[in-house]
């Protein structure tokens, strides 16, 4: 079952790709005492997920924040390297914060998994926005069909 509004994020651990190199963050890390927008893309450099989901959070940057809110992540099934990758590849370093859930533990507890065997690209993330205060789910948008609707950036920023 999708997580919903009035529920609180699971604990989980991500892994992230920092100046460092690999690090893990939690829920505990990230989200006490903060707003966060979190959106689930199906793949880092798909077509959909490259060119108008990540681009539109990008574009209203700081739009986002002056809205009070303190973090937007993204969070894709691919491994940290690919999300590190296209962190550096789509000018999102230092701005949104790259999430890898690589064996989709997080998204299988939130109920935002999706099956993409069919295309052979196994377990993935549904493409999905929520927005998050202190932990908890203010509103969860997952999409019904192909495309950025209201999961999108303009779309969150109605709801704030």
């Amino acid at each position: 079952m999708t997580i919903s509004a009035g529920e609180k994020l699971p604990d989980a651990t991500f892994k992230t790709m920092s100046t460092d190199g690999p690090n893990e963050l939690t829920t505990a890390d990230i989200f006490p005492g903060k707003k966060v927008v979190l959106f689930g893309v199906p793949g880092a450099f798909t077509p959909t997920c490259n060119n108008n989901h990540l681009p539109g959070y990008l574009e209203n940057y700081d739009a986002l924040l002056s809205r009070g809110v303190d973090t937007i992540a993204v969070i894709a099934t691919n491994d940290l390297f690919v999300m590190g990758a296209w962190a550096r590849a789509t000018g999102g370093e230092g701005k949104i914060l790259f999430l890898a859930d690589g064996n989709a533990d997080f998204l299988k507890q939130v109920g935002l998994d999706a099956d993409f065997s069919a295309h052979g690209m196994g377990v993935r993330s549904k493409r999905f926005a929520m927005i998050v205060d202190d932990g908890k789910v203010v509103t969860v948008n997952v999409e019904d069909k192909p495309g950025v609707d209201t999961s999108g950036a303009a779309h969150i920023l109605q709801q704030l």
